[in-house]
């Protein structure tokens, strides 16, 4: 059984009023609770919910950083395309969702997205979370991002809050807010603007991500490389948050923080066609 079908089982039948216990290590709480606002259902087949994948898609992951959402992709039997900028880092995606049995194609490029190595109208479903921030051009990224899907491809998109971002701001290392880091931040308005001016039609908006808004936060504090985040402090604020969401109220306080201090905004649209 897979990681996310096996942690899917633990949280199922959770309610917001009442709830057993769920027993996971510190390393899984963070995709917990990314499970808990809608991630990776591998029960529904959803990326995110409204967002289903099968064997039926090509799935193109833009920026697919540590991969997972291209291993649930290949869990779910989609074909995918998988590209980041790191030089191997594709590669090294593609490899991971190759050893995932019942996977489709694969095909992995390093890009910076200007443009893309895809073929015009070649995929079903485009992912692209936490990228539009770290790009020269937003509007040449989201008219690629359109170009390569199909009429009536669906696509993820999200990027960091701006309130996140302002808390950010006050708190990161100086680099955080220079190429190649975020060399912008969208507002609500404008991020929607972006998409709908591209010619996507939005079905959904979402925020999520509160836990990882304070991770963070306390990250600069702690004072280690960003490729190995450990430090007691961090331990201790993940372990602080697994409790709240063993508490019988921790779920609606969960969902409270994620709408008003979320980490990440995030919507949902289509091509028409």
């Amino acid at each position: 059984m897979s990681l996310f079908a096996r942690l899917r089982g633990n949280l199922a039948g959770l309610s917001i009023k009442r709830r057993k216990p769920v027993v996971a290590a510190a390393r899984n709480i963070p995709l917990m609770d990314a499970m808990l606002r809608g991630w990776y259902n591998a029960a529904t087949g959803e990326l995110f919910e409204g967002f289903r994948v099968g064997p039926e898609d090509v799935v193109a992951d833009i920026g697919c950083g540590g991969g997972g959402h291209a291993a649930f992709c290949a869990e779910a039997g989609a074909n995918l395309i998988v590209t980041d900028i790191e030089p191997g880092n594709a590669a090294r995606v593609a490899a991971k969702a190759a050893a995932i049995p019942g996977h489709g194609s694969i095909a992995h490029y390093t890009s910076d997205s200007d443009p893309l190595p895809i073929a015009d109208a070649a995929c079903s479903k485009i992912v692209c979370t936490e990228v539009i921030e770290h790009v020269d051009s937003a509007e040449r990224l989201i008219a690629e991002l359109v170009r390569i899907g199909r009429p009536g491809a669906q696509y993820l998109l999200s990027c960091p809050d701006p309130g996140s971002e302002a808390l950010q701001r006050r708190v990161a290392a100086p680099g955080y807010f220079v190429k190649p880091q975020h060399v912008r931040v969208l507002g609500h308005a404008a991020f929607a603007q972006l998409v709908e001016e591209a010619g996507l039609v939005i079905e959904r908006r979402h925020s999520y991500n509160f836990f990882g808004n304070l991770w963070l936060t306390f990250f600069w504090a702690c004072k280690v490389p960003m490729d190995r985040p450990e430090h007691p402090l961090l331990e201790g604020w993940t372990r602080l948050w697994g409790e709240l969401l063993n508490m019988p109220d921790g779920l609606r306080i969960k969902h409270a923080l994620d709408d008003l201090m979320p980490r990440s905004q995030l919507i949902l649209a289509r091509k028409p066609g």
